[in-house]
């Protein structure tokens, strides 16, 4: 979403390797180390956006909603919190990720309409967020470590010269997904098209970025799309403002603030 979307693709793209290519014709790399830039690559210590959501039914029926997002980094870890400002039936309902040390990830919704906040747990994270085509899987980055990659050759994306990149959880890491096959700027080191498959190796859900251009020098997704292939449903995110490097603080993003509406 505004750095919802940076998250997703963050939590999309998490990676290790096997094969050895070159980067910009330049240093070898492997798609381990591909990952891990794509994971340091500079999101600013901060920022504070505004959004839009658009999910677009099978019918071609379209609902939007508006939505702002605070994130910020520290030591290497990040905390966000998203809340949904329009239409009046999503008004207030708040949504805060929070990364902790050991790569443990604290997701809570808090719902208006109930006054109450309720704490996303491993078994609901392939559940649909807000009931767009993100998961709550897709809401949060993992370890690179947690993954094995393979540089299975280049392409181009538009005019985006890009790596292929193949993601697959090594055992025992819990996800939703058995492949991941992604599209990744050699320029900007940003996922900009991936195929997500499920266990069972069918293809599942897309996600592209349809606009990537620089704010304040740090290369940033504007506007992207997930969709989702089982239902034919897809969300659209379109960035209506997004600012870097602001004097937000830690305490702004916490629970206490999720409630507070």
């Amino acid at each position: 979403m505004t750095k919802v979307s940076v998250n997703i693709i963050q939590g999309i793209l998490i990676l290790s390797a096997i094969c050895v290519f070159s980067i910009s014709g330049a240093e070898e790399i492997t798609g381990r180390q591909l990952a891990q830039k794509v994971f340091d690559r500079d999101r600013g210590k901060n920022s504070v956006s505004t959004a839009q959501m658009v999910l677009v039914s099978k019918s071609g029926k379209k609902r939007i909603r508006h939505f702002t997002t605070k994130r910020i980094e520290e030591n290497g870890l990040e905390k966000q919190i998203t809340r949904f400002t329009a239409p009046a039936d999503i008004e207030g309902t708040g949504f805060l990720n929070i990364e902790k040390p050991g790569w443990e990830t604290e997701q809570f919704l808090y719902l208006p309409a109930l006054k109450r906040t309720r704490r996303i747990v491993s078994s609901q994270k392939n559940q649909r967020f807000v009931n767009s085509d993100f998961t709550y899987e897709d809401m949060e980055r993992h370890p690179v470590s947690d993954y094995i990659y393979k540089i299975t050759g280049s392409t181009k994306v538009g005019n985006i010269e890009c790596h292929i990149l193949e993601s697959r959880p090594k055992q025992g890491v819990e996800s939703q997904y058995g492949l991941t096959i992604s599209m990744i700027s050699k320029n900007a080191l940003v996922p900009v098209h991936v195929k997500f498959y499920d266990k069972k190796n069918k293809h599942i859900k897309t996600y592209n970025v349809l606009n990537l251009e620089q704010v304040q020098g740090i290369w940033t997704e504007t506007i992207n799309s997930m969709e989702d292939h089982i239902k034919n449903h897809k969300t659209y995110i379109k960035q209506d403002k997004i600012t870097y490097n602001t004097n937000i603080k830690t305490d702004d993003i916490s629970r206490k603030n999720l409630k507070n509406y």
